[in-house]
């Protein structure tokens, strides 16, 4: 009799793109995203995510409380937060094994760096997990060359600092509300795949080449 390929005691009911075979409905439930490295692509995961209840947290829970992010400026500034959802989930794909964790090092290490900018002061700060460092150093990237060719068409500086500050803030929390605690959680991640419209292709650049 054939058995779930993790516990090795059920019957098995579903195949698991994770583990590539066969395993049962209860550990699809406890493994998801614990042990298993579970694919988007997933039905079970996105079934799982349609019923997921997500803690609620308190203002007090919520980082850089000092640093308002309005629907207005969210409006105001909705190409540069298309640009940036799409540079960071670009950079996380392209780190193997990445997941939400490692995104919001990136995130705290990106804002205590344009913070500083706001001083005066040019200090880039850089965490000590080198998976959040390699998202961080990619997203740079990628919205460098967005600011730079947006400077070149208006022939000025259009993309401010704190306009860049606003948007991570955002995504930090966008990252704390939807992470599901799971330690090999991407449910953040999964959340900006759904966002993005397929029409911007794999580069945040393509946005200002049109």
């Amino acid at each position: 009799m054939d058995l779930c390929r993790l516990c090795e005691k059920r019957r098995p009911r579903r195949y698991c793109p994770g583990v590539r075979g066969e395993i049962c409905s209860q550990c699809c439930g406890a493994e998801r995203e614990v042990t298993v490295e579970c694919p988007f692509d997933c039905e079970y995961l996105a079934e799982a995510r349609r019923h997921e209840k997500l803690p609620e947290l308190s203002p007090a829970e919520i980082p850089n409380g000092d640093i308002r992010v309005t629907e207005g400026f969210l409006r105001d500034h909705e190409e540069l937060l298309m640009v940036a959802s799409r540079a960071l989930f670009d950079a996380a794909m392209q780190i193997p094994g990445a997941i939400d964790l490692d995104v919001r090092e990136a995130l705290e290490a990106l804002i205590k760096t344009y913070r500083t900018l706001q001083s005066g002061l040019v200090y880039e700060s850089r965490p000590a997990n080198p998976m959040a460092a390699g998202i961080q150093q990619l997203f740079e990237r990628q919205v460098r060359e967005y600011r730079d060719a947006a400077t070149q068409r208006a022939g000025m500086n259009v993309i401010r600092d704190t306009d860049v500050l606003g948007v991570l803030v955002f995504l930090q929390r966008m990252e704390i509300q939807h992470n599901n605690g799971r330690r090999r959680g991407r449910a953040f991640l999964d959340l900006l795949r759904g966002f993005l419209p397929p029409s911007m292709g794999a580069g945040a650049s393509q946005l200002v080449t049109a």
